[in-house]
């Protein structure tokens, strides 16, 4: 027991702090500025402890059940914090465009952040990376029909059709999430895994308790649970640290997508050092077409509980960019290896995000 709640650290830590921060968010947030802001920068580095250890049981469970099962259990863990975050933040302050925004975010973070830095760090360790091309073609083409459904035709959309519209779209994404689900634990789960060579292990003296797989689980889902209760009051601290100030207006939305891909970064890089590229693509590209087909019904529900409708349309530079984007990404993906070069594409589109953001665009 003391064994485990020693490598459990620091989901303790996040713990302390939620049971912390909870009794003392009004005073804390009425503490002025400088305050607010302390108090999300410390919740942020605990979000940050937490998720390394997300990250480390999403590995485990990854190990003990293989992909693409492992990798499906993180990247939906990660919607789940999206959505939970996305629907407490709307719910306190209405922004029209956080959902689009953040969607667009996490696409950019996965696709060109998480891809982008695994495959250039990976191909200056291990040269070329092989992995199933299968998958590539096929995570491509979904996230481009999702996000043409989802946030590109939106803009051609009456606004007295709003709602017809969003029933369908909700229909549309959970019919592409059911033959993906189906496609990815069912007959043709071999699209999303690849048979790498086996190699000597070594021997160890002292073997790490990684636990049962049950217990992988309740931790995973404990430190998403805290992950997300912490996001909370960082979200009010951030508002009221930034209010007034010329933060860019995308900002709370790429917190959320860098909050919720904050588990899977880890994960992406550490199986690319190990040449698993097959992860880091189940992962990068798992994570954003999870991210599309299962955020957009659930917040087109509450738009439609609400009768609020949010802006979905992407701008005319963000559907640049995921253009862009979903291009390059099927060049490289093609061929069933990725390198340096194909890494290093991605990672300047994703610093182009990060400028344009920077820019208020």
């Amino acid at each position: 027991m003391l064994a485990l709640l020693k490598q459990e650290r620091f989901l303790l830590i996040a713990l302390a702090v939620a049971l912390l921060v909870y009794p003392l968010e009004h005073s804390l947030l009425a503490a002025g500025r400088m305050a607010a802001l302390v108090t999300a920068g410390v919740l942020v580095l605990t979000i940050v402890l937490a998720s390394m250890r997300v990250a480390h049981h999403a590995e485990n469970l990854a190990e003990k059940v293989g992909d693409p099962y492992g990798s499906m259990i993180l990247t939906l863990s990660a919607v789940l914090v999206e959505v939970v975050i996305l629907g407490i933040m709307i719910s306190h302050a209405p922004s029209p465009t956080l959902v689009r925004d953040t969607i667009y975010a996490a696409v950019m973070l996965d696709l060109n952040g998480i891809l982008g830095l695994a495959a250039l760090i990976g191909g200056f360790k291990h040269g070329e990376q092989p992995y199933n091309n299968d998958s590539g073609r096929t995570y491509v083409v979904m996230i481009l029909t999702a996000m043409g459904i989802s946030m590109v035709v939106p803009e051609f959309i009456p606004r007295r059709h709003w709602e017809a519209y969003s029933v369908f779209t909700i229909g549309a994404m959970l019919m592409l999430y059911g033959v993906f689900l189906r496609m990815q634990v069912g007959p043709h789960s071999y699209f999303f895994s690849y048979s790498y060579p086996e190699k000597k292990k070594k021997t160890v003296t002292a073997p790490r308790h990684e636990g049962s797989r049950g217990q992988s689980i309740a931790l995973l889902v404990t430190g998403i649970v805290l992950i997300g209760a912490l996001a909370e009051v960082m979200s009010k601290s951030l508002d009221a640290g930034l209010e007034g100030a010329a933060a860019p207006p995308v900002l709370a939305a790429i917190l959320v997508a860098a909050i919720s891909a904050s588990p899977e970064i880890l994960t992406a890089l550490r199986a690319a050092l190990a040449n698993r590229m097959q992860s880091v693509v189940n992962i990068a590209l798992g994570a954003s077409l999870s991210t599309v087909i299962l955020t957009v019904p659930v917040m087109e529900g509450l738009a439609l509980y609400s009768g609020q409708p949010f802006q979905m349309a992407m701008s005319p530079v963000q559907t640049v960019m995921v253009f862009i984007t979903l291009v390059v990404a099927a060049i490289n993906l093609g061929d069933g290896e990725t390198n340096a070069i194909e890494g290093m594409t991605h990672f300047v589109l994703f610093a182009t995000f990060v400028m344009l953001s920077c820019l208020g665009l």
